[in-house]
Order: C-alpha cells, then structure tokens, then sequence
C-alpha cells in the first residue's frame, strides 16, 4: 500500500510543475526553466502479464532545450529491484515518445539517496551497454530552509525541502518558518501546501509538530487537516465536559468516588462511553455500578 509520504514526495511535481527548476538548480544541474509542463500518463505497461508505473512522469517544455520527459520516483527505502525498474522507465518512455528523459529520485533518508544516486550499468564489465544516472534530492543536497524570505521565494521548493528533511534535527525549525509563511498566503496556496506537507511527514515525530503548528498559526483555513484537528478539539472539549458533569452527578448524588476513580473519569476522552456512564450515574448507587459493563 502506497504511503501518503510516498505520494506527497512525488505529488507536488504535480501539483507544482515548475518545482523541477528549483530542484534541478539545487542539484546543480544546469536545466532552463520551462515554457509548458503536460502531465502524462504513469501507466509504463507493456501489452504481456508485467505492469510497471512510474510515480509521476511530466513533459516538460524548455525554449533552449526543447522538450523532455520527467519520470519521478518516491523512494523510501532500498530496493534492488528497481535497478531494473528504472532504467526499463527511461528505455520505455525514449522508446514511446522519441523524447530525452530524465529520472529524479526523492528521498528522506540519506542511506537511501546514497543508494539511488548509483549509477544504474547494464552491460558486460568491458563494455557499458546502457548507464543511468538518476537524479537524487534528499537530505543531502536539499536546503534547509529556516527564513521567511527565503522560503517566500519557492513556497513548492521549501515545502519539498521541508519533506525531504522530516528527520533533521531542525525539523521544527524547518516547519516554523513555513508555517510563519503560509500565514500571509492565500488559502487556496497555502491548503494543498499543509496537506502535502502533512501527508509527506508521515508519522513521523515532525507530522505531531506540524499538526501543533497548523492548529496555531494557521487555525484559519479550510484545509482538510485543519478540520480535523478542529473536529479533535471539539471532541476534547465534549468529553471534559461530560467528564465534569458525571463527576458533580456522583457529588450530588452523595455517591463516594475513589482517586483511582475520579482518574479513569477524568482522563477518558471518548464522549459516547463518557455519555453512557452519564446515563448510568443517574440510576448507579456505587461508583462501581457505572463501569460495571465495561
């Protein structure tokens, strides 16, 4: 099952076409920036029983270059097997569209951008048939990012830096200053950004910081993360509600409650089971009587 880090590390090439002209300066690959970016199809399946689909797969139109093709792979891990998965992608895609191409690979860890950033040799030892040499951004070689300014210049570049450095120890740093950014950017900008960065941390003990963050600073927006920490919130406050009221039931009622008791009330924090042992409050002549289906 693909991981939402998995898909946000290859996503926001789509969502962000002209993000490769940031990370191929950073890579210190010399690309013009581009004219036109389609997004094509992922589907690399031959007509016979193997199907094999790259991540994302873009063209991309250049005025010097001319057009090329993008394959960009999410790796989380090591796989031998993709030493014969990636250079069948780029056979593939020279053979179909007649087009250069290229293979960026993603990573969050640098063990695993070390690996991918091997050159791919098909061949015998005294002749090279066939050589790839992907592209590798990862922790390596992405900036860390930790100013506003810099990080207003290229929101997709910083928020792609931002995953590629989920386990930097500066993480919260990293995630501070685009959250610190996205306030003054229009939601319709900053939503699929706090998504994708999100999804791309994981779960990851950065993802609880970002969750801290966009609940703070950007309490505001409609993004599908933000209401579900607001939703969490609401549930939290119903269940420390009902907790207070099922503790003066028992007060009122002369009903004696242990500390052992009045612990398990107060630090449940699910409002249906909290509602239940309203309910049986009401009737219960021991504080025992509440829990006694549980």
């Amino acid at each position: 099952m693909v991981s939402s880090r998995h898909e946000a590390m290859h996503r926001i090439f789509q969502d962000y076409p002209g993000l490769f002209s940031g990370v191929s300066e950073v890579l210190g690959v010399a690309i013009p920036p581009p004219t036109s970016v389609t997004l094509m199809p992922t589907d690399l399946t031959e007509a016979r029983p193997v199907e094999r689909r790259v991540d994302t797969l873009l063209r991309i139109e250049t005025e010097d270059q001319g057009p090329f093709l993008l394959a960009i792979e999410a790796q989380g891990k090591k796989d031998p097997d993709k030493t014969v998965s990636w250079p069948y992608y780029v056979t593939y895609l020279n053979n179909k569209y007649r087009l250069p191409s290229l293979l960026l690979v993603v990573c969050q860890d640098h063990a695993t951008a070390e690996w991918a950033a091997r050159p791919i040799s098909i061949g015998l030892r005294q002749w090279q048939t066939l050589a790839l040499y992907p592209l590798v951004a990862g922790p390596h070689n992405m900036p860390v990012i930790t100013e506003v300014a810099e990080a207003r210049k290229d929101l997709a570049l910083a928020s792609l830096a931002a995953i590629t450095h989920a386990d930097n120890p500066d993480v919260g740093a990293i995630l501070k200053t685009l959250s610190a950014t996205l306030r003054d950017v229009p939601e319709t900008i900053a939503d699929p950004i706090v998504e994708l960065i999100a999804q791309g941390l994981g779960n990851r003990p950065a993802a609880q910081q970002w969750r801290n963050l966009v609940a703070v600073d950007l309490s505001f927006y409609k993004s599908a993360l933000s209401e579900e920490i607001r939703d969490e919130g609401r549930d939290e406050g119903r269940a420390e509600g009902r907790a207070e009221g099922l503790l003066l039931i028992l007060d009122v009622r002369g009903i004696a409650v242990t500390d052992e008791t009045r612990q398990k009330i107060t630090s449940c924090d699910d409002p249906q089971l909290l509602h239940q042992w309203l309910n049986r409050a009401a009737t219960a002549t021991t504080a025992e009587e509440i829990f006694a289906e549980e």
